[in-house]
């Protein structure tokens, strides 16, 4: 076992904030109400779970009646794209570098996707092209998930209100809500997808905003919770959970943010000194999150190289862990225009709120000389 573990996968899940453990703890016990009851019991449990709407509200810029809570941020997406389609059907467009999330459930229902330039920012050309009065839904995410790269979604939404103004416009802000501003960023999105243990809440909870005469059918039935759009007893526990991590994120967004992207341009810029080949993939830093490092490493593949940093006490990826730790080529980097070969030695650092300028030291002690062992191995 290594001395020392460092987590550089902050972007596929971070730590429980304790702020959410504190909020969750009573009702992994004592407290065990069904929000949709109706005795003392139940309206102290359905209490905790308007309040937590109060807290995705004041995170998204929106009324607390606009909040459905999901089981996470999957279940936001598809429930925006299916059940957007399902209410009223017509194209539906979403961006090439989207979550599958996303990306899987536009496939279902035949639509179609928009390309992005090299730095993975959506083309808006390529969008008014494809833009029809017609199109039913356009999904752009605030941020992708492997790259970092903010889009540019006042513009985004901004052109589908002149081009398609009957179409709904989804932004999934599952990695953009840990660290920007999002009122000002989503105003002009219709639906909103949120995923709690993205920002320190607990994991299996999410919300999709609805904004007000946003068409939208239910696809899971049953009790008729959260306005008939999403059927299912309340994860009470969890919602407290998520309530809490978007409160203290907030709280401390800019103070965050401001370390973390320290961290992260040392943490970067170590790394291309000390790895002869390595480039940073697509947008310039200041058009990415602040905690996601992506580089591309010639001579070697991300597989066997996050073999050894896992050995060394490294927690890494190459993408969006989305299949069961497997390594397949990414979408995002081939739709960016990324060729095979540098592709096939992606590796992306994602940071936390939790990391440290400990995180980075054993990070730069650790990649550079396991890259040097691959190639090595490989001459």
């Amino acid at each position: 076992m290594p001395d020392r573990l460092t987590y550089l996968d902050h972007a596929a899940t971070t730590a429980l904030r304790p702020e959410a453990a504190a909020a969750m703890a009573p009702w992994l016990g004592e407290r065990f109400g069904n929000p949709s009851g109706a005795h003392r019991v139940a309206r102290a449990a359905r209490q905790v779970v308007d309040e937590a709407r109060d807290a995705v509200a004041a995170t998204v810029g929106c009324r607390p009646g606009d909040v459905v809570f999901t089981g996470g941020g999957t279940e936001a997406d598809n429930l925006a794209v299916l059940g957007v389609h399902a209410a009223r059907p017509g194209p539906v467009l979403c961006s090439a570098i989207e979550h599958e999330a996303v990306l899987s459930p536009v496939a279902l229902v035949g639509g179609a996707t928009v390309a992005v330039d090299r730095r993975g920012v959506v083309d808006l050309d390529a969008l008014a092209a494809a833009l029809t009065p017609d199109t039913t839904l356009v999904s752009v995410m605030a941020a992708n998930n492997e790259v970092g790269t903010i889009q540019p979604l006042p513009e985004v939404a901004a052109l589908v209100r002149r081009r398609a103004p009957s179409a709904a416009v989804h932004a999934d802000a599952v990695q953009a809500a840990p660290w920007l501003d999002l009122p000002d960023l989503v105003a002009g999105a219709d639906l909103v997808s949120l995923s709690s243990h993205k920002l320190g809440g607990p994991q299996g909870v999410g919300a999709l905003v609805v904004r007000p005469g946003t068409p939208l059918r239910a696809r899971a039935l049953g009790g008729g919770q959260e306005r008939e759009l999403r059927s299912g007893t309340h994860n009470v526990a969890g919602i407290a959970g998520f309530a809490a991590a978007l409160t203290a994120t907030r709280a401390g967004r800019v103070e965050t943010a401001e370390r973390v992207r320290a961290l992260r341009d040392r943490l970067a810029g170590g790394l291309l000194a000390a790895i002869p080949g390595a480039t940073e993939t697509g947008v310039e830093r200041s058009g990415r999150l602040p905690g996601l490092v992506h580089l591309s490493l010639p001579g070697i593949e991300s597989e066997p190289l996050l073999f050894l940093l896992d050995e060394a006490g490294v927690c890494a990826s190459a993408a969006s862990a989305c299949a069961s730790g497997a390594q397949t080529r990414s979408h995002v980097l081939a739709a960016m225009g990324v060729v095979p070969d540098r592709a096939a030695g992606a590796l992306r650092l994602s940071l936390g709120w939790p990391s440290s300028d400990a995180d980075v030291d054993h990070a730069l002690a650790v990649i550079p000389a396991a890259v040097a062992r691959l190639r090595k191995a490989a001459a």
